[in-house]
């Protein structure tokens, strides 16, 4: 997981640098655009026990619903969104 810049090409320069447009994170494998997430839900158990999940609402009525092995790890992922979602 990591966050990065989305660079847009065209458009004003900085110091040689293109603008950032959008910052996007990725999670378990899917990147998603910071600016279109609109509702996250607390960390709960998954159906049938496989494991911890929270569900990430965009835009348009779209859901990712990312699950973990463990309480623990569902907890850092999410808190990690929130804390990339506060500096966006």
């Amino acid at each position: 997981m990591c966050l990065k810049d989305n660079r847009q090409y065209g458009g004003p320069r900085i110091h040689g640098e293109l603008l950032v447009k959008n910052r996007i994170y990725e999670l378990q494998g899917y990147a998603m655009a910071l600016d279109k997430v609109i509702f996250l839900t607390r960390v709960f158990e998954a159906e049938d026990g496989e494991g911890f999940q929270f569900n990430i609402r965009f835009g348009g009525d779209m859901r990712l619903a990312p699950k973990f092995a463990t309480r623990h790890e569902a907890d850092l992922q999410r808190s990690l969104l929130i804390k990339a979602l506060n500096e966006f």
